[in-house]
């Protein structure tokens, strides 16, 4: 994997957050600037030989599974990241949930930024399926411009809702797999002060989870906005979830169209959104409200995880690059029951669930559509992706209403 921890230059640095009086230590790197020295491995590995334990993949059907091996494992096994993150702490949620009932997870998470540079015998191949062909020395492109995007007004009686969201981590901080309480609490501090800083359309307000009123906490339920301590197996296997609410929380404009959470699977998932379809306004108010943030964020000395390699640094391989997802519910009760929707999905490079979210089912023909690309496109192409499907999507269901056929729209 190319590196991309060139850009802390000097043969010897030490990335450090000072919030609230707590100095939150990063990373060491040593030689020539862009050699990482990974530390020492845990004790207990030097007691056994690596085939002692590796781990039962044998039923087994996510991502890591299909690429972990024993010379892979032997190989990584006593390496950690200068904050201590092992290989045995990347693969544990793959190892603990052999499956999903519909689609292959990817089984594995990264507990720094550095995870990916140590770890890379087995991230590499797994981002790569992952992400349908990835090469080691790809370049990620980003593009935040929204003029650029063409179209993404919709037809308010098809397109219910728009909303596009993407994950931004802080460097120097571990990710929510493996962040100390410490960190953790940083985050919130350095995220809180930012998004404070807003003002005009983006001015709002803080909620943290442990601090809400019943009030607020009903309305922000009703607003489809609280998230609650992860109930996933999945989630709960990485360690997300420990300490909860510490230092969790919920952050919204007053117009409740640009919505923050911190701490959750990243350090902070970045959401804009409103009624109708007009994905077109949503991008735009996206691309300012982050542009915005980061802003802040590099004027208290801070910066965001990126590389040119692998884009915005998340805590999950499949979020890797832009970690967005542009998506709208849209009504298809005609087209979702054609034979080639799903195929016609796959081939625009959409992906569907229920208004619900992932595994929940469909209402009245009601579906949610979105990008299933993250990595190797920039954010405006991934958008126009959606829009111009979207678009598509809508003709077939209009064609199918008048009885006509589909034949010639469907994607070749």
């Amino acid at each position: 994997m190319t590196s991309f921890l060139g850009k802390l230059s000097s043969p010897k640095t030490l990335a450090a957050a000072v919030v609230g009086g707590a100095a939150i230590a990063g990373a060491y790197y040593y030689g020539g600037g862009t050699t990482l020295h990974a530390g020492a491995a845990p004790g207990a590995y030097k007691l056994f030989p690596a085939k002692a334990d590796y781990p039962d993949l044998k039923k087994h059907n996510n991502v890591m599974a299909s690429h972990l091996t024993p010379e892979i494992y032997a190989k990584l096994r006593e390496k950690t990241t200068p904050g201590g993150w092992t290989l045995d702490e990347c693969i544990q949620t793959g190892v603990d949930n052999p499956g999903h009932p519909f689609i292959k997870t990817v089984g594995m998470v990264a507990g720094d930024e550095e995870s990916y540079e140590v770890f890379a015998a087995l991230f590499d191949p797994v981002i790569n399926e992952r992400h349908a062909g990835y090469p080691n020395d790809a370049k990620h492109p980003t593009d935040l411009d929204s003029s650029k995007l063409k179209g993404g007004v919709f037809d308010d009686k098809y397109v219910l809702s728009s909303r596009v969201r993407t994950g931004r981590c802080i460097r120097g901080l571990s990710l929510p797999p493996a962040c100390t309480r410490a960190e953790r609490r940083a985050v919130e501090s350095i995220a809180t002060k930012a998004l404070g800083s807003l003002t005009g359309e983006f001015s709002g307000k803080y909620y943290p989870l442990d601090g809400m009123t019943d009030q607020e906490q009903e309305q922000l339920i009703e607003d489809h906005f609280l998230f609650d301590k992860p109930v996933s197996p999945l989630l709960l296997a990485s360690g997300m979830g420990r300490d909860w609410p510490d230092a969790r929380g919920i952050w919204h404009n007053h117009r409740k169209t640009f919505l923050v959470w911190v701490n959750e699977e990243d350090h902070t998932r970045v959401i804009s959104m409103q009624k109708g379809g007009n994905m077109k306004e949503v991008f735009t108010r996206f691309c300012d409200g982050l542009k915005q943030v980061e802003e802040t964020i590099k004027k208290d000395g801070h910066e965001f995880m990126w590389s040119q390699h692998l884009g915005y640094i998340l805590t999950c391989p499949s979020n890797l690059g832009t970690g967005l997802r542009a998506g709208v519910h849209v009504k298809l009760p005609r087209l979702s029951t054609h034979p080639k929707f799903a195929d016609s999905l796959k081939k625009m490079r959409l992906q569907k669930r229920g208004t619900g979210g992932v595994d929940t089912a469909a209402t009245g023909g009601t579906y949610d559509i979105s990008n299933l690309d993250r990595l190797g496109k920039s954010e405006v192409e991934l958008v126009q992706t959606v829009v111009d499907g979207v678009n598509l999507l809508v003709e077939m269901e209009k064609a199918l209403e008048k009885g006509q056929s589909i034949d010639n729209l469907i994607p070749k």
